[in-house]
């Protein structure tokens, strides 16, 4: 039986990509998990819920200029380190897998310097500060985006895989996930989400949209606010039921747990332009509608979706230059040119790597037979 560690933390593109990778190895291979994390990050809650040992380890990023506080960091990493050391002898892996995020950083290095297999997973076309520092010493780095390849140090370690995706993505039925959610199998289904805390200029924009088509009928805006922006949302809006009906088509919701379920019965997506989120409308072959997150990290998720739209799968809209105004007259261009939009949905099934999470996982159980 192989021992497989994996780490990554701080946000849902981290983590959700290392439960897909270890699900695949454990398709392919019996083995034993365990994952490595922030005692207080997503990590620390989302893992043992999904029922795999998980093992904490302190770890902070590095600011990108010189301060006091990178001083103490340093200071507490070499304690990190050692606690790594510690989790390795007692594990005793066969191979070392990270998915990003400053908990990498210190089981990963003491891994490699351990002389046990190592590898990367970097989501988007920017690589983070973390994984381009480890990818000196990995043995491999998948990429999920092959115009990453130039941005690491040692580009011959890279392999291009595309992102892992949850095979629930794929398997979910248009037909079956409209019954279930309860919309019109002839309605044009417009899904509009900004993450599981939402995004707070998509949610504005969306106020003008819904009550744009609050009287239009063959349209059905299923509206994902996240947890954070629901009650202003409603708010806003004024007239929402009780089971979050406006007008004769709009549909508010505070978070979407089934997230297959939604994607399968969607038309056209208006999206943040995270790396696992974009890797699951290729997967499926949907037409979006892009607003990037303006303070991600370098920029990367306008580099993300420019891979999209140079595709021909996307429209984007900088986040400040979003309104209400520009979103109806995307929506109804879309709704109103099928030609559009099945030359989109073409373009963006191009981009899908739909075998990703097995092509990485086989990476990985080879490097433990070398």
């Amino acid at each position: 039986m192989k021992k497989v560690i994996l780490s990554g933390g701080g946000t849902g593109g981290h983590i959700y990509p290392a439960l897909t990778i270890a699900r695949e190895i454990a398709r392919i291979e019996d083995a034993e998990f365990l994952f490595v994390g922030t005692p207080n990050g997503m990590e620390a809650r989302i893992i043992p819920g999904e029922g795999y040992r998980f093992a904490a380890l302190p770890a902070s990023g590095l600011k990108r200029r010189f301060t006091v506080e990178n001083l103490k960091i340093l200071v507490r990493t070499a304690g990190s380190l050692w606690k790594a050391r510690k989790i390795l002898s007692q594990f005793k892996p066969d191979v070392v897998i990270g998915t990003g995020g400053y908990v990498c950083g210190p089981i990963l290095m003491a891994a490699a310097l351990s002389h046990i297999p190592t590898m990367i997973q970097e989501q988007n076309v920017i690589p983070g500060i973390t994984n381009k520092i480890l990818s000196r010493v990995v043995d491999r780095v998948a990429l999920g985006y092959e115009e990453a390849k130039t941005r690491f140090p040692h580009p011959e370690k890279c392999i291009y895989t595309g992102n892992p995706i949850r095979r629930e993505i794929l398997f979910a039925k248009r037909a079956e996930s409209r019954k279930k959610l309860g919309i019109s199998p002839d309605d044009f289904m417009v899904l509009i989400a900004g993450g599981s805390r939402g995004a707070r200029s998509i949610n504005t924009a969306m106020i003008g949209v819904h009550q744009h088509f609050a009287d239009t009928d063959g349209i059905c805006l299923y509206h994902v606010t996240g947890t954070d922006g629901y009650q202003a949302v409603r708010t806003a809006l004024g007239n929402v039921t009780d089971d979050g009906h406006f007008g004769k088509g709009s549909r508010i919701v505070d978070y979407q747990k089934d997230m297959p379920t939604a994607l399968a019965a969607a038309d056209l997506v208006i999206y943040r332009a995270g790396a696992i989120g974009l890797a699951e409308l290729g997967a499926r072959g949907i037409p979006s509608i892009l607003v990037p997150y303006p303070y991600a990290a370098e920029d990367h998720q306008t580099y993300n979706a420019r891979v999209f739209v140079a595709g021909g799968a996307a429209k984007m809209i900088v986040d400040k230059y979003l309104t209400a105004e520009e979103l109806i007259q995307d929506i109804a261009e879309l709704k109103e040119d099928p030609e559009l939009l099945i030359s989109m949905a073409e373009a963006s099934r191009k981009l899908g790597r739909i075998h990703a999470g097995e092509e990485i996982a086989r990476m990985a159980l080879a490097l433990t037979d070398r």
